[in-house]
């Protein structure tokens, strides 16, 4: 942070501590830049900081109204985006097994497999009941509910 004091500035380098002895005159050297220059005068030094600032404010000023222009235009985009009505959520199924099966999906981290889902269900692995799954995952695919990321693996989409 630099110093308010305006003959702060004045000196070239700093004192040396404790003053050298010159040994032609005996009497302490000081550099002579901060003894021999005198400080300004304060009323234009204050009147160069007033101008500096007043620069500074102005700078600002024309910041914040930038700022402004660009929250006007923001404000009228979203305004724009909820002109359009969102799309229903999609209708889920009343079945039970639909229930569960997205319970499931809820508390999973990760896509699930048909057999996965058997499992997590705690129904027997047989081809029978795999294929039931199966079925009513590709039915919540097709209802926008769940995703196929590849083929046989299902997810909830991400927001």
């Amino acid at each position: 942070m630099p110093s308010l004091l305006p003959w702060s500035s004045l000196r070239t380098s700093p004192a040396p501590w404790p003053p050298t002895r010159s040994p032609a005159l005996s009497t302490t050297a000081w550099p002579t830049a901060t003894l021999e220059a005198t400080p300004p005068d304060p009323g234009t030094w204050l009147l160069d900081k007033i101008d500096a600032l007043s620069a500074r404010l102005g700078e600002l000023g024309e910041a914040i109204e930038h700022l402004r222009i660009t929250r006007k235009t923001l404000l009228a985009l979203t305004d724009e985006d909820d002109a359009q009505p969102a799309a229903p959520p999609p209708a889920l199924p009343s079945h039970p097994a639909y229930q569960q099966i997205l319970a499931v999906f809820a508390d999973a981290d990760r896509p699930l497999r048909a057999r996965d889902l058997c499992e997590a269900l705690d129904l027997p692995i047989v081809s029978k009941n795999t294929e039931n799954i199966r079925s009513k995952l590709k039915r919540l695919v097709s209802r926008g509910i769940l995703i196929e990321t590849e083929p046989g693996l299902f997810a909830q989409p991400r927001p």
